[in-house]
Order: C-alpha cells, then sequence, then structure tokens
C-alpha cells in the first residue's frame, strides 16, 4: 500500500482494494494500523477524497541518474520474465523502484514505459511452448543436477545435466550445461521431460555465461556450412530479395557490372546451409533467377515443377 501511494499520489480505498486484491475495510484497517505506528498516512473523505502519505514522506534511491532509471524500466521485458515465472516479481521490483524514486526520475521512468516497449519475439511466429523451464531455471540457480528428455525430432534421448545458465536469444530460450565433462548448449522448447534432484554440484571455476555465449556464437556462425549463389533480379523486387535470405547476406552481396538483356541487377549471395538454399531462393518467386551453382539451379527447377504439377489442371 505504502509503495502505491508513494509512485500514484491519492487513491481511493476501492483502488487501493482492487489492486491489492483485498476488501475495503482491510484496507481501512491497515491505514489505522499504518497511522498507530507512526506512518504519515491519513484518509480525506468526500468526492475527491482518498487515502495518501504526507508529501515527501518516502525512501529514495540515491546517485541514480535519469538515464539509469530509464534504463532499468526499458531492460524489464514482460515476456521472458513471466516464461521463468518472474512476471509478478518484476512487476513488484519495478513498483517499489518507482515509488522510492524522487519525483523528477519517476516521471522519466513513467514516460519511458509510455512510449517505449520490447517485443523480443519475430513477426509471425509464437513463442515456442516451453513448459520445463521453470524446472530448469531452478537447477540452474540452486546448481543442482537435472535430468532431461530431450527430443530432436527422431525421438527423446535421457541427459543428465549440470545446468549453468539460461540464455534468451532471438526470442528462444537455450540451456547451457556441462555434461560428461563438456559445455554444451540445449534449445528449452526440445526439452520434453525433466527429473530434477537434490544432488549438488560445482560450477566450473571462473566460468563466464555471456563470455561463453558470445564465442560459441562467433563459433557457429564462422563453421556453418555456406554456399555462394549467383542470381538476377528485377531492380523493383529487390526487397523481395532481401526478406528471403536477410539483410546480412544482402548487405555483403557482390555485385556485377555485366549489362542484363532485361535490365536486372546480377550479384553473387552467400547463404548458410546449401541444403535450404534452392528453398530460400523459391521464397524470392519470379523476380529472382538463379544463375548458379547448377546443382542449385537444378534442385530449384525440379521443385518449381513438383508445385506446377499440384495445379497442372488450373493451368492454361
Amino acid at each position: 500500500m505504502l509503495l502505491l501511494l508513494q509512485a500514484r499520489g491519492q487513491l481511493t480505498a476501492a483502488e487501493l482494494a482492487r489492486e491489492l486484491e483485498v476488501s475495503e475495510r482491510t484496507i481501512h484497517r491497515d491505514v489505522e494500523a499504518l497511522s498507530a505506528s507512526g506512518v504519515p498516512i491519513y484518509a480525506e473523505r468526500g468526492a475527491q477524497g482518498g487515502i495518501r502519505l504526507v508529501d515527501g514522506y518516502r525512501t529514495r534511491l540515491t546517485g541514480m541518474t535519469g538515464e539509469e532509471a530509464e534504463a532499468l524500466f526499458l531492460a524489464g521485458m514482460p515476456g521472458p520474465a513471466a516464461e521463468l515465472g518472474l512476471g509478478t516479481v518484476v512487476a513488484g521490483a519495478q513498483l517499489k523502484v518507482l515509488a522510492s524514486l524522487p519525483p523528477e526520475l519517476r516521471v522519466r521512468a513513467s514516460r519511458l514505459v509510455e512510449r517505449f516497449h520490447l517485443d523480443a519475439g519475430d513477426w509471425f511466429h509464437r513463442s515456442q511452448p516451453v513448459p520445463h523451464l521453470g524446472a530448469l531455471s531452478d537447477a540452474v540457480w540452486n546448481a543442482t543436477r537435472i535430468a532431461i528428455d530431450y527430443d530432436r525430432g527422431e525421438g527423446p534421448t535421457r541427459r543428465l545435466l549440470e545446468p549453468l545458465g539460461l540464455v534468451l536469444k532471438a526470442g528462444t530460450w537455450y540451456v547451457v550445461a556441462a555434461v560428461d565433462g563438456q559445455i554444451r548448449t540445449y534449445r528449452v522448447s526440445r526439452v520434453v521431460g525433466v527429473e530434477p534432484s537434490d544432488d549438488r554440484f560445482e560450477r566450473p571455476d571462473g566460468f563466464d555465461l555471456a563470455r561463453y555465449w558470445a564465442e560459441s556464437s562467433e563459433a557457429y556462425e564462422r563453421e556453418v556450412a555456406r554456399i555462394e549463389v549467383v542470381v538476377r533480379v528485377r531492380p523493383d523486387r529487390l526487397g523481395i530479395l532481401r526478406d528471403a535470405v536477410g539483410n546480412i547476406a544482402l548487405d555483403a552481396a557482390e555485385y556485377f557490372n555485366e549489362p542484363d538483356p532485361e535490365g536486372w541487377l546480377r550479384l553473387r549471395v552467400r547463404l548458410d546451409w546449401p541444403d535450404e538454399a534452392p528453398l530460400t531462393m523459391l521464397r524470392a518467386g519470379p523476380w529472382v533467377e538463379v544463375l548458379g551453382p547448377p546443382e542449385v539451379r537444378a534442385r530449384l527447377a525440379a521443385a518449381a515443377r513438383a508445385i506446377a504439377e499440384h495445379y497442372e489442371g488450373d493451368l492454361v
């Protein structure tokens, strides 16, 4: 109640009861108890009345700048916190901080929440279900071993993990764990069963989760299989090619100065995962033609023929 009054000023008994999920009688009883204990709280009757604290009564955070207050509230992502079971904890922590801020910083922090929102997920993609994220989080926090059933599409296999941390990357949760003396990464959405334990383990000396993730991400991007594809694209449809291959691939593409009879652009694009290159280029539609390598062009032609066969009776 004190935090709500510090953050919002005057509130009615009905508003406080609704926020705190108690009866108005409980609110009035608590106001009396607080007042009796020396807290400068009082109630004003009438249409414009309500419960409030004497101006200036609050515990302030000292040494915090306006930018720090804004960054603190911008960092609280409700979606991931809720998935970890910490949604109400984050909301409560923000309320406490907001209530204890000086008025000028409280205004800045509130304005940021009103005008900026972080959404970590991708367009047209719902968050992957992670029903066992809470159990993994507990094991990470308590440094206890946990057995998981992990399914990569070929049926679940049992693995014993010493979980070291959780990472949220582009809307997808990963658990970093020590397994048989090696540190590995597992996608949480592929965990189909867990068996917690009270068996504690010692974390590796000097293990830094952020550094490990940065180094493993760089190694993954460096070692992933790639293929170079030469294409021609209608100039006004370059955005469609960008949607198909991604910003990074198109920004790094090599453009050719060779003349084209239809005025199309010619460029060499580097794509990840060679087996997926034909499907990637198929998404670009008829405004992009693959010139090479021959095996990608042949697989793309075969895919196009297979698609056309489905609609052969509709073709004129």
